[in-house]
């Protein structure tokens, strides 16, 4: 057989032009001699090229006469419609661009300690009611800078986080302050200089740089990292008014205001002038620090969990410190009474006087 001849039978196969008897007969004339085998496949995979050549041709024909055939109209709104989803997906990046930077900020965190339910502690005060201790306080400082040259805008808490007189406070306690001075249970008042401060979770460190202030040889009490359990009994010791003030309760949640993670709420009362007062466990451990409270809402008053203070303090900057921060791992008070740990606290916690 001719090779024409061939592929001729050989495209009656492929096209299914064939009887039974005749596919059989030609299946068993290629297979039987080798170059007429390659000679079938070489074809068939021929035909099955120019098939698909041809289905492209017909199918980008066909689309070229779809396009022709639609109204302007049509490629106009379409256009329109992949242009609008492309300015949706552009104006939902640029939302989530924006709330990223307001949330990294710490936008959120100061509207929600703005806003008209939750109230900050620190206390305002009136120089013109003046009582004994101050009048005591001026005799003992009357070689020192003369504090009362300025006007005193507000008073809140702090206490001791080193021998080498660091103090946490709260910041909204200090911020805009023109001086600090921390002022002790026995009235000996210390000037302070802002050292850090952290707004988004309300934390102000300061360091006291009076001469005159003595170090203590160890701070009595440590800082207790781990979450405390529902329930757990707390006290607090603070200045809402000249004096110190005791109060005592319960941790009442786990979250603070509007489920903040740093913060606990706890049921104890507290006044303006607690603002970053201690709060501590009954075995003398610091777990908080007073920030504010909800109004309208006895005893649901929030306190920044100690864990929050220690990332702030590892964010210090090494330029900013005088001398390293460097907390009490060793607690004198756990087995002491109430009465004699309030005592020995009594050395450590500050009216913070902000000028």
């Amino acid at each position: 057989m001719k090779e024409q001849e061939f592929i001729e039978q050989a495209d009656r196969y492929l096209s299914g032009e064939m009887t039974a008897l005749e596919k059989q007969e030609f299946e068993a004339l290629y297979k039987a001699d080798a170059s007429l085998t390659a000679l079938f496949q070489s074809h068939k995979t021929f035909v099955h090229t120019m098939k698909q050549q041809a289905a492209r041709m017909a199918f980008r024909n066909q689309l070229a006469e779809t396009v022709k055939q639609q109204p302007r109209e049509a490629v106009i709104y379409r256009m329109w419609k992949k242009l609008k989803i492309n300015a949706v997906a552009a104006a939902v990046v640029a939302v989530l661009s924006s709330l990223a930077t307001l949330y990294l900020t710490g936008y959120f965190s100061t509207l929600r300690k703005t806003t008209s339910e939750y109230s900050a502690l620190r206390r305002e005060v009136n120089n013109v009611k003046r009582n004994v201790n101050a009048h005591h306080n001026a005799i003992r400082n009357i070689n020192k800078e003369n504090i009362n040259q300025a006007t005193l805008q507000y008073g809140a808490t702090g206490f001791m986080l080193t021998k080498d007189g660091y103090v946490v406070t709260n910041y909204h306690v200090v911020n805009g302050a023109d001086s600090i001075h921390l002022q002790n249970y026995k009235g000996e008042s210390f000037r302070a200089a802002v050292i850090h401060t952290d707004p988004e979770k309300d934390i102000a460190i300061l360091h006291i740089s009076d001469s005159t202030f003595t170090k203590p040889n160890v701070i009595p009490y440590t800082f207790k990292r781990q979450n405390l359990d529902l329930g757990e009994g707390i006290y607090t010791i603070g200045y809402p008014r000249d004096e110190a003030v005791y109060g005592e309760g319960y941790l009442s949640s786990s979250t603070g205001y509007s489920g903040d993670t740093t913060a606990y709420q706890i049921s104890v009362p507290v006044n303006p002038g607690n603002s970053g007062g201690p709060v501590l466990d009954k075995f003398g451990n610091i777990i908080g620090i007073i920030s504010g409270k909800q109004k309208g809402i006895d005893g649901a008053a929030f306190a920044i969990k100690t864990k929050a203070l220690i990332e702030t303090l590892n964010r210090i900057p090494e330029e900013s410190l005088r001398g390293n921060i460097v907390l009490s791992s060793k607690n004198s008070l756990s087995n002491l009474p109430r009465t004699e740990q309030i005592k020995k606290l009594q050395d450590y916690i500050y009216m913070v006087k902000v000028f």
